[in-house]
Parts: structure tokens; sequence; C-alpha cells
């Protein structure tokens, strides 16, 4: 099933007297539970991609369907419902609430969705859950401060995941970390990605993402001119699902947390 589909994307942004083309004519399709990675040079339109499929923008031209579901002609309230119950976001630059504490970050989405089913325990023991995924359990006090670059991030990882949204876009998640640190912000993606089945479409420009991704799509001048790693991403299910039948001690899902 394809959580994503985008047709005929086109975003214009008015310029003084010129029109900038941002998005020319994009048709995009992404399957469920896929680890996608964007790339492409600074203004290729990455950002404005990620920032259609999250409804953050909406498209001068053209057709978006998240979940099987129109998002075309919504209005703010239903696009803002999206954002909230849908869509998970990780920022290149954090984003996190200076004035709260780790776990005050993590809880603020639940809190903002104002959702009856989620009682006051429901919501601290979930944003727990997040925090230990991503390996902060004993930093949950601790304000954004007094953090380093990698844990902030993972705070936003967290944050991002605690609502469990069927989609988490990040718009350069290893852009402001050390080659190592993001690494292991990569490794953390991944695993929660194949533990959560949650879909992760990110933008970046680290080549060293393409090990991860089940899926490269190459953005230039506003248009996608390559697509990559589907059909290998297809094999590789195949075989995991076979290994797994035969009881194949490959086919396991790794142990221990990243």
């Amino acid at each position: 099933m394809d959580i994503i589909e985008m047709k005929n994307i086109k975003k214009d942004y008015p310029l003084g007297e010129t029109i900038v083309h941002a998005l020319r004519g994009v048709d995009l399709s992404v399957e469920e539970g896929g680890f996608i990675s964007i790339i492409g040079p600074s203004g290729s339109g990455k950002t404005t991609l990620l920032n259609i499929i999250g409804c953050i923008d909406t498209a001068t031209e053209g057709s978006v369907k998240i979940a099987d579901e129109d998002i075309t002609a919504l209005d703010d309230k239903k696009l803002t419902n999206i954002r909230l119950f849908k869509v998970g976001f990780i920022f290149q630059t954090f984003n996190l609430i200076p004035v709260l504490n780790l776990l005050e970050n993590v809880e603020f989405p639940l809190l903002l969705m104002k959702d009856k089913s989620w009682s006051r325990t429901d919501i601290r023991a979930r944003a727990e859950k997040c925090i230990d995924d991503v390996g902060l359990k004993d930093f949950m006090e601790h304000r954004p401060a007094e953090l380093s670059g990698g844990q902030r991030q993972r705070v936003a990882i967290a944050r991002a995941l605690v609502t469990k949204p069927q989609i988490v876009l990040a718009d350069e998640p290893t852009a402001n970390l050390d080659s190592e640190t993001g690494a292991n912000i990569l490794k953390l993606m991944k695993h929660l990605n194949e533990t959560e089945n949650v879909t992760f479409v990110f933008s970046t420009h680290d080549p060293d993402v393409l090990q991860y991704a089940s899926q490269v799509i190459k953005i230039k001048d506003g248009a996608i001119v390559e697509k990559a790693g589907s059909e290998r991403q297809s094999r590789s299910r195949q075989a995991k699902g076979k290994s797994a039948g035969r009881g194949v001690k490959g086919g396991s899902r790794p142990k221990g947390r990243i």
C-alpha cells in the first residue's frame, strides 16, 4: 500500500516580478513502511516537497494523498489534524522548547491533540516509552541546553514518534551533527522504522545515508531525475520473509538498543 501519493505536483513562489518554480510536475509514491531519502543540491526543492507532504505548505497544482486521504482541497483545520495525528516532524535545528525539560518537550504534541482518550497518565507513560526507545531515560529532567546536539536530535525523534504517526518527515536530520553522531542517528531512525513500522521520508546531503535508505529519490531543479532502491527493497522483504519462515537466525530483528 502506498502511504503517500503525489501526482503532477507543482509549486510556484512569487519573487518580485518573477515566479520561482520550486517544483515542476513531481510524481511520487511512497510505500508504507519505507525509509526514503530525498537527495539533491540546495534549492532543488527537497524541503518544499517535504512541506507539502507534511501539510505545512500546499501545492500550486496537482494532487496529494496521505494514507489514502486526498488532502489537496482540505481546509486549515483538517490539515492541522493530519499534522497532529498522522505526521511527525524532525527538524534540522531540533526546534525544542528551551524552557521545557526533555519529558515535557516529548509530551507536548500529545497535549496539543486534546484527545480525551489519552489520560494524563497515558500521556506520561507514552512519552517515557519514546524517550527510553531513543536511549535518554536518564535525561528526562534535563532541558535542551544541557544536552549535546546528538541528544537533542534524539529528543526530536522521540517527540516525532510520540503521537504514533504513520509518517515521519525529517529535513536534513544529520546536518548539524558530526559524522559519528549523524551515523548513530540514522541507525536509530532505521531501527525505529523497522520496529514501529513507521514510514520515514527525509532530505539529506549526506552520502552515507544511502546504505540505510530503502529507496533514494534524486531531485534537481524541482523535478525528480532518478529513483533507485524500490525493487531492492521488495526483494529484501521477500528474502526476510522466507528466512523467517525457515527459522533462519538472520531473519530475526536486531537485538539491543542503538
